[in-house]
This record gives structure tokens, C-alpha cells and sequence, in this order.
């Protein structure tokens, strides 16, 4: 018996659609992450980007858990000194609810080259209406 591994050329790609009001961020960043790796496929090869395409709706009715909505916080910082900038989950959801959902499946992600070109495959909405319909991605549960 041999062991598979697949090629560059052998990767075939779906389209799947998740509705982010139905499960906590945390899991739905499991989900997701799982799906951009590729690996609930049986031809998963951790050195080849065998991933699925991801679309997020309703990023705006996001799920937390707990005190998470005040206490969880995001960083960025300027590169000057005392350039940290600090904002809470419940700003982030109201400026742009897609960076809470990227940011949770990025550090979900291995970090390594394969990483950005995952990221791209994640296309993340606010409301219902998604611009992939003619994709006829299949819905997770």
C-alpha cells in the first residue's frame, strides 16, 4: 500500500456558504479554518493548498459567549512610540464585522506561506445577501 499525496494540479474546490448568527465565534472560526485547509477532505495534503472557498453572511449578527462583547479586545499599533490603538469586540462588530471573523480564523490558521492564499478564499459579508450565488455554494449546518 502507498501513501497518497495529492498534486497542485489534482486540487478541486468548493464553495460553501455559513451563516455566522448560528454558532459562537470561536466555533464558527474552527469550522471555517477547517474548510480553508481542506482538511474534512480525504485527499487532504498538509503541503498543498487542497482548500474550499468560505462565504461568512450575516457577520453582523455575530455570536459571543460570555462578558466577550466589552472584554475581548483587538490591538494594531502605528510603528511610532505610544501608537497602540485599542478597540473592544462590540466597536469592531460596528466598524467592520468582517476583521473580528477574519482575525479569529487567521489565528486558527498554520502560520506559514500557505496562510495568505487561505485567507483570500474567505469572503465575509454583513447582511443575508452574498455576491456568490452563481458559485451555488452548499450551506453548513
Amino acid at each position: 500500500m502507498k501513501t497518497y499525496s495529492q498534486k497542485s494540479a489534482e486540487v478541486n474546490r468548493e464553495w460553501w456558504v455559513i451563516d455566522a448568527s448560528l454558532m459562537p465565534l470561536g466555533k464558527l472560526a474552527v469550522v471555517i479554518a477547517d474548510k480553508l485547509m481542506g482538511k474534512s477532505k480525504v485527499t487532504y495534503t498538509p503541503h498543498i493548498d487542497n482548500g474550499d472557498y468560505v462565504v461568512v453572511i450575516n457577520a453582523k449578527d455575530l455570536v459571543v459567549t460570555g462578558n466577550k462583547m466589552v472584554a475581548k479586545k483587538y490591538y494594531r499599533h502605528s510603528g511610532y512610540p505610544g501608537g497602540i490603538k485599542e478597540l473592544k469586540l462590540e466597536e469592531v462588530i460596528e466598524k467592520d464585522a468582517a476583521r473580528a471573523i477574519r482575525e479569529a480564523v487567521k489565528g486558527m490558521l498554520p502560520k506559514n506561506k500557505l496562510a495568505a492564499d487561505r485567507m483570500k478564499r474567505l469572503r465575509v459579508f454583513d447582511g443575508p445577501q452574498h455576491d456568490h450565488t452563481a458559485q451555488s455554494p452548499k450551506e453548513i449546518k
